[in-house]
């Protein structure tokens, strides 16, 4: 009894959220028959989310990428017809697993709808995988085919392969070529496999199910912290095959609103775009924002900023000192989420709370459970740091290959620790494996990277723990100087002196020309040169 008036109350909270954004008010009595045959065909997917779109908006561009633009209704259209095609050409369909090797562009958005219209399973490979990490996750998956842009076709030799994008003649079939009968509708609904970084070993999947109500907590939080509404246009930077830019892809389509793309990040051509565009949210991870940001100002016209209502930041840690610089330079449109592929999307800062307390990541989600619990699974008051713990219908039930994160309680451990603040605001002190103990005092590294971050002459920073025969660990930063800027080393331990306690200054600090991150943006400290 009590889940069913927790998700009585969640649905009317979300539909509340819905309405604000204008969602509701957009129908018509004439969409409903059309609206009912989408979901009559595909179920609740996000087949049909992109079949309600075509039937509320159907001019209006779905994905506007280096080919121009592709609206709802032809993306509706194709997406059938390769899904069609997939059916009776390769025998696929309910049971299928179909991986996507994309980067940005329709291709990815149309061989994730034909799949959902299959009711396959999808698996989302990351396009930065080496050969070893690429051919290791599809022996675990096993996909029947993999549709990828072309200069990946070296990576899947033996594997069956339709191509997304590619430069003149393709090398194997094309997935712009495919056309099939309208497929039935499918048996029941596929997954969606997020794979998780790869940071610290071997890629491991994370299945999701369609559940709408997994997700309407989060989409009412975002509306309503990141002020968005129907048609909103836009630009997702972040890799598509990851959960963040995923999610913002199934946030665009649910608001019917354009969707930028750009197969590769660059800086002054995302600005240039949201001039063009004018998009109304920005979906960045922080190394993308600290690129903007490091533009000259000239490239920066506010001009080309002037629609903007959100800037969503997630996927890696977001530095202090760079949300209050958004703020200062944007205005109050900075949103920082927090989640990973296990526990879907725990919280998120709107700008008032970014304003007030920079390093915060935000306050729960609708719908989501956010605790900090002890080594004894205890509950600890605002203030005290301990491990976070994530429950709701956004949590996985495991792992692809097996195993699972432990749980307390009900509650999933996100492996991070962290503490909340008197006002409610959840604050992330850094990775429990990333600890370092120095002459028996723990150090989190993200406590000190925050510090030198906040240093004029600083752009980027990171802290490693190396081995040291007197302490057991001594702390080393690695920093990338901000541009014109020439710091000392002594400088910079002299600014964590002054802010932090003695044992958290590092005992050298290495000047680096960029930090080593994968695609979404997060730190890959094994890369850093052992100092």
């Amino acid at each position: 009894m009590n889940r069913l008036l927790s998700d009585a109350n969640l649905l009317a909270r979300t539909a509340a959220a819905v309405g604000r954004a204008g969602v509701l008010t957009a129908s018509r009595p004439g969409h409903l028959l059309p609206a009912l045959r989408s979901y009559r065909d595909s179920g609740a997917s996000l087949a049909t989310i992109i079949g309600l779109a075509a039937v509320h908006a159907p001019d209006t561009p779905a994905v506007i990428d280096e080919r121009g633009r592709l609206g709802y209704a032809r993306l509706h259209e194709r997406g059938t017809a390769i899904a069609g095609a997939l059916r009776t050409e390769y025998g696929l369909g309910g049971g299928s697993t179909i991986g996507v090797l994309c980067r940005n562009h329709r291709g990815f958005v149309l061989a994730v709808v034909a799949a959902a219209r299959l009711g396959a399973d999808v698996v989302l490979l990351n396009t930065e995988f080496s050969g070893p990490q690429l051919r290791t996750v599809l022996e675990r998956h096993r996909p029947d085919v993999v549709i990828a842009d072309e200069e990946y076709l070296p990576l899947l030799d033996g594997v069956r392969t339709v191509l997304a994008w590619y430069e003149g003649e393709p090398g194997a079939p094309a997935l712009d070529a495919l056309a099939g009968p309208r497929p039935p509708r499918p048996r029941g609904q596929g997954r969606i496999t997020l794979l998780t970084s790869g940071t610290t070993g071997t890629p491991k999947g994370a299945p999701r199910s369609a559940d709408a109500l997994a997700f309407a907590g989060p989409l009412a939080t975002v509306l309503d912290r990141g002020g968005l509404r129907l048609g909103d246009p836009v630009l997702v930077a972040p890799p598509l095959f990851h959960g963040f830019g995923f999610a913002m892809f199934g946030l665009a389509a649910f608001l019917r609103s354009p969707m930028v793309l750009r197969r590769k990040f660059d800086a002054a051509a995302t600005v240039s775009a949201l001039g063009e565009h004018r998009i109304r949210c920005l979906a960045v991870v922080p190394a993308m924002l600290q690129r903007i940001l490091a533009l000259p100002r000239q490239e920066r016209d506010p001009a080309r900023l002037a629609a903007l209502r959100c800037v969503l930041s997630g996927a890696a840690p977001l530095p202090p000192a760079l949300a209050t610089r958004t703020l200062d330079e944007l205005g109050e449109v900075l949103c920082n989420g927090y989640g990973s592929s296990e526990i879907g999307i725990a919280a998120i800062a709107g700008p008032a709370d970014l304003r007030a307390a920079p390093a915060t990541v935000g306050r729960p989600t609708l719908g989501v459970q956010v605790a900090i619990l002890d080594e004894r699974g205890e509950r600890l008051p605002a203030g005290e740091t301990g491990t976070v713990h994530v429950g709701g219908r956004q949590v996985f039930g495991g792992y692809t290959g097996g195993g699972n994160k432990d749980t307390v309680h009900g509650l999933m451990s996100t492996g991070d620790r962290g503490h909340f603040d008197a006002e409610g605001r959840l604050y992330i002190d850094g990775r429990a494996d990333d600890m370092i103990v120095s002459g028996g005092e723990n150090v989190y590294p993200q406590e000190v990277e925050d510090v030198l971050s906040r240093h004029e002459q600083v752009s980027e920073a990171a802290v490693l723990g190396v081995p040291d025969e007197e302490f057991g660990q001594r702390l080393v930063a690695y920093v990338v100087a901000a541009p014109g800027c020439a710091p000392t080393e002594e400088e910079l331990r002299g600014h964590v002196r002054d802010n932090l306690a003695r044992y958290k200054v590092p005992r050298a600090v290495v000047f680096l020309a960029e930090l080593p991150r994968n695609p979404t943006g997060k730190l890959l400290r094994r890369e850093l040169p052992r100092a």
